[in-house]
């Protein structure tokens, strides 16, 4: 019964994943997935043999209450930390589960089991420190980069072999001492702060799939080390899932794996090239209401700023004011837009935006020459024409929106700061672009309230 319970939440499972890749299933999905989680526990409760009940079930009690009342009250714009701390959560589970089995572990015991309770150890210690970082990064609660002044990726390397030295080590020996398993835990933990501590906000899309990919892979590994075919199908669906989800982030940003987590974009300042031409031109909310009322078709392209502001509510009520007047109006998201995968998406979904009126990048970016303004709200390096022309640009290569082709360009943002990769924003400086400085929510109200009064 056990056995057949595991494969219905298997299979439970994958259904739910694959109806999470639509919004308009995506919350049935949760919901299923979310009980083949509840059905698994149960059963594992009942295995024979299984000690601590009581344990578990206070640690079910106290987590599950925790998260609950955090997901309740957590804002969405600080998602993305969620998100993060989470996925840490589950890795420093799976080294947690290792470093026991390892601590239990007789001289019988295969060495291939050892090797891979090992394995899914580090995995899951680097998925729970660098989580741990990603999170008081978004938090700002630690600097946004930081690295060591010379030798940093030396470091990393040394660390890595340090850290799978004794880690085997402590797998080959008939009883593995605590201080050695500590010791091994310690080092996999700085391995995984020492990879995240110097990505900027700019790559921190992309690391977060990263690390939710190795909380997967590292679950999987523990599932098999404990022979429990769920932990196995979940964590793998997972880890692959995630890696597939990485591999197309830092193809958006045309930024392969190895120099998002060994040469990250620091978000300091590195123009490279020939200086901006041009100069900053500044609209107020009147001639904004002005240019939207009279425009045919108005495509918005939200960013960071946005989320920072809250502005998702009053930017879909500007929306529904330009439909209302006849323009026609959508969305357009690039794929790293935000804190992590989806974040715009997300929302603009909060906000009640309808899914057939939000746009990926490719389906969009044809549209943008036909369009009479584009409106950026707190977004920056995904819309600076720079990616596709001045191959000194530390973006060169990333595909981005074409806000630049639309006939006039109207930009919200906080300020005359540069984006996470540290570089002036070209657009900005073009003749047919102007700002209108201010937090998005402030500034969209203002613009909301100036074309009622047009009429």
């Amino acid at each position: 019964m056990i056995d057949l319970l595991y494969f219905a939440a298997t299979v439970a499972f994958i259904m739910g994943l694959r109806a999470m890749s639509a919004p308009k299933s995506a919350v049935t999905g949760m919901r299923l997935a979310g009980g083949a989680m509840a059905a698994a526990v149960a059963a594992t409760l009942f295995t024979p043999g299984l000690k601590n009940h009581l344990w578990m079930v206070v640690g079910i009690a106290v987590g599950g209450g925790w998260a609950w009342w955090q997901a309740k009250r957590v804002a969405m714009t600080e998602m993305p930390q969620m998100v993060a701390v989470y996925n840490g959560l589950g890795g420093g589970a799976a080294a947690a589960i290792a470093a026991a089995e390892l601590i239990g572990a007789k001289e019988e015991l295969p060495m291939t089991i050892k090797t891979v309770a090992v394995l899914g150890a580090v995995i899951g210690a680097v998925a729970f420190s660098g989580s741990v970082v990603a999170w008081a990064k978004l938090e700002g609660r630690l600097a946004r980069v930081w690295r060591l002044p010379k030798g940093h990726n030396d470091a990393v390397f040394l660390t890595t072999l340090l850290t799978f030295g004794v880690g085997l080590t402590a797998a080959m020996s008939a009883s593995p001492s605590e201080w050695g398993l500590l010791l091994f835990i310690g080092l996999a933990l700085a391995l995984g702060a020492l990879l995240t501590a110097p990505i900027g906000g700019a790559d921190m899309p992309v690391v977060i799939s990263f690390l939710n990919a190795f909380t997967g892979l590292a679950v999987g590994l523990e599932g098999y080390v404990l022979e429990n075919p769920m932990l196995v199908v979940a964590g793998i669906v997972v880890g692959a899932s995630g890696t597939l989800l990485t591999f197309l982030m830092a193809k958006a940003m045309n930024r392969p794996l190895r120099r998002v987590l060994f040469a990250p974009l620091t978000g300091e300042a590195a123009e490279g090239g020939a200086a901006v031409e041009g100069r900053l031109k500044e609209y107020s909310p009147t001639d904004a209401a002005a240019v939207l009322r009279y425009a045919q078709q108005v495509i918005f392209v939200p960013g960071y700023g946005m989320a920072v502001a809250g502005a998702q509510h009053k930017v879909w009520e500007l929306a529904q004011l330009l439909e209302e007047a006849g323009v026609a109006v959508k969305f357009a998201i690039h794929p790293v837009a935000g804190r992590m995968p989806g974040h715009m998406n997300v929302l603009l979904a909060e906000a009640g935006v309808p899914y057939d009126k939000i746009f990926d990048l490719e389906e969009i970016n044809a549209e943008f020459p036909q369009t009479d303004v584009a409106v950026v709200i707190g977004a920056n390096d995904v819309v600076n024409p720079a990616a596709r022309t001045n191959r000194a640009s530390p973006i060169f290569g990333m595909p981005i929106l074409n806000v630049d082709q639309a006939r006039e360009v109207i930009v919200i943002k906080r300020g005359k700061g540069r984006g996470y990769s540290g570089i002036e924003n070209e657009l900005f400086y073009r003749d047919h672009c102007h700002l209108v400085y201010g937090s998005a929510d402030e500034v969209i109200s203002r613009v909301i309230a100036e074309l009622k009064a047009l009429g």
